[in-house]
């Protein structure tokens, strides 16, 4: 096959090339690359007041506190319902006393959680699905996706690639509140803003 040149502005300094071939060399573009790099961390670093390095203050997530169960009315394997963290789509929630100790577990025993019922994968609805046996959530209706609650929601099997969202507890007394979410719910881009 004959090897067909196009010219390019031999002003400029620029010799002819194959066509389809690339005109830069991989070493040309990473020793550009880093100079541009390393020029641009000099001029944030001697200039920290320019607007290339302004300070951006970090988004906190507010979450409610809200009250959803005493620790002693909780009995073994019995999952209490509530929403969280409001009462919008996909935020039905349960809470649990699993008789074992469990991540982010809370009371004496540390085996209180709470979780989100909705799957991680298409939002399949898993109320109901609560194994004592297995201490497990699942599996999912859609495509058996099923969770371990003894170590925050992992995924045990299925399609799912996202932990079961896990809700935060804290314990007042008899009293346990929710104060926030490990992980994101599914249909939702934020927790917290639907």
């Amino acid at each position: 096959m004959e090897k067909q040149l196009q010219d390019f502005d031999t002003d400029a300094g620029t010799a002819p090339h194959e066509l389809g071939k690339c005109v830069v060399s991989r070493r040309d573009f990473l020793l550009t690359a880093s100079a541009a790099t390393a020029t641009f961390t000099v001029m944030v670093t001697l200039n920290p007041g320019s607007s290339l390095a302004q300070r951006v203050p970090a988004a906190v997530a507010t979450y409610p506190r809200v009250l959803v169960g005493k620790l002693s009315e909780l009995k073994v394997d019995e999952p209490v319902d509530f929403n969280y963290p409001d009462d919008k789509d996909y935020s039905e929630s349960m809470l649990v006393k699993l008789g074992v100790e469990a991540g982010g577990g809370l009371g004496p025993e540390r085996d209180v959680v709470a979780f989100n019922y909705i799957c991680t994968h298409q939002g399949g609805p898993m109320q109901d699905t609560y194994s004592g046996k297995t201490k497990s959530l699942g599996p999912c209706p859609l495509h058996l996706s099923t969770y371990d609650l003894t170590r925050h929601g992992i995924l045990i099997s299925g399609q799912a690639y996202q932990s079961l969202p896990q809700v935060l507890l804290e314990l007042e007394g008899d009293d346990i509140y929710a104060v926030g979410v490990f992980g994101l719910i599914f249909g939702r881009y934020d927790n917290l803003l639907g």
